[in-house]
Formats: structure tokens, C-alpha cells, sequence
């Protein structure tokens, strides 16, 4: 049995290992058209991006009688529009290799539903390079709340200062930065100040940007 990690990168899914913004907006934009809502991309990236379905739709969809059946039409909709194979955020394949060979514990930690992570993961051929995968709709609560990545972080067995979490939404920054970890943004969607408003220490274009360099350095040093 291998020893446990000294040190973890955590990982959102949505707009961060893979940009599925574009296709999860467009099914919202049906969704909520069909029940009299006229959205933008400005709506969804304030009021949407990296929050639960259900959620959203407790808000804006008050006469709603079964938001969490709502949620499963969405994101069946959303695995049937999928394409596969979909490419991985650019320099993440190579932003894994390092963590194991550093010795670094790895885990995605995502709003999405379990089936939605897994058709995600498989999509960028990644599924098996992570053993931890947390669905904050399994947890008592998910993002903003750092139920999800404190989840991830005890599955672990790492320390919340150890831990290395990657967003690009609002409320996963807040999660994970509630949560103790050190939060880098992926400007996937918002733009620098928009990531460091919510919260995030650092921002990427992806995982090749020469920014990330000191704080995988220093991460490794912990693990070392």
C-alpha cells in the first residue's frame, strides 16, 4: 500500500480540466426559454457558472415542484450533447505526469453529478489517473460551500495548506479558498480580475502559463 500524499492538486472539472461552458449555456438558454426566461452569457456566468442545478433553479425557477429533476434532464441533455473525444485543457496530461512523479496526491472536486464527471473524464481520456473524484451533489453541501473539497482533502489525507485547488468560477473559488487551499484561477471564462475578485491567489491561461511554475515548486517541496 503506497503512502499517503504529502501534498494534493485539486482539480474542478467544468471549465477547468475541459471548457464545457459553451454547451452547458446553450442547453441552459433552451431551458430557461422554455419557461418564459430569457438568459445571456453575462446571466449565466453571474448567477450559473460552477453552482449546483438545483440550486439555480430554486432561485429562478420558484414554481419549479422538482428542481433535482430538472437538474437530471439538464445534464442528460448535456452528456448527449458531449463530443467524444474532447480535448483536455492544454498542458494538463503533462501537469499530471509531474504530480506523480512528485508524489503528489491528485483528486477532481466538481459541482457536477457523478455520471456527468465520469462522462467528462472518460471524454479526455483521463478517468483513470484519479482515484478521488468528489461530486458536490453527494456531499451535504456543494460549492460555494468547502464541503467538497474538504471531502477531497480527508480522502487524501492532506493538510488544506498542502493543497494546490484549480477554478474558474466564483463559487468553486470560494469553496476551495474556505476550504484552506492555495486557489489558482483558469481564465477559461472570467478574466484576471475577475478570478482574483472572488478569491483566486494566481491565474492561468492553461496549464502551460509559466505562472504556475513557484507555486508547483514550492507544493514540492512539501512532498519531497
Amino acid at each position: 500500500m503506497s503512502p499517503a500524499p504529502r501534498a494534493a492538486l485539486l482539480f474542478d472539472l467544468d471549465g477547468t480540466m475541459l471548457h464545457t461552458d459553451p454547451i452547458h449555456f446553450a442547453i441552459y438558454r433552451e431551458l430557461m426559454a422554455a419557461r418564459g426566461i430569457a438568459i445571456d452569457q453575462a446571466f449565466y456566468d453571474r448567477h450559473v457558472l460552477g453552482r449546483l442545478n438545483s440550486d439555480v433553479f430554486r432561485e429562478f425557477l420558484p414554481d419549479e415542484a422538482d428542481p433535482h429533476g430538472l437538474s437530471d434532464i439538464k445534464e442528460a441533455e448535456f452528456r448527449r450533447r458531449l463530443p467524444r473525444p474532447f480535448p483536455a485543457t492544454r498542458g494538463l496530461g503533462r501537469l499530471l505526469d509531474r504530480a506523480e512523479n512528485a508524489g503528489l496526491g491528485l483528486a477532481v472536486v466538481t459541482n457536477a453529478n457523478p455520471l456527468n464527471a465520469e462522462a467528462m473524464l472518460a471524454a479526455i481520456g483521463l478517468r483513470d489517473r484519479f482515484a478521488v473524484v468528489i461530486s458536490g451533489e453527494t456531499c451535504a453541501r456543494g460549492k460555494p460551500f468547502p464541503d467538497p473539497y474538504l471531502s477531497a482533502m480527508d480522502r487524501l489525507g492532506v493538510a488544506p495548506a498542502d493543497c494546490i485547488a484549480f477554478e474558474d468560477s466564483p463559487s468553486g473559488i470560494r469553496s476551495a479558498s474556505d476550504a484552506g487551499a492555495f486557489v489558482i484561477g483558469l481564465r477559461s471564462t472570467l478574466d484576471d480580475a475577475g478570478l482574483r475578485a472572488a478569491g483566486a491567489r494566481l491565474t492561468l491561461a492553461d496549464f502551460t502559463d509559466p505562472a504556475l511554475e513557484d507555486a508547483l515548486t514550492r507544493l514540492e517541496g512539501v512532498s519531497s
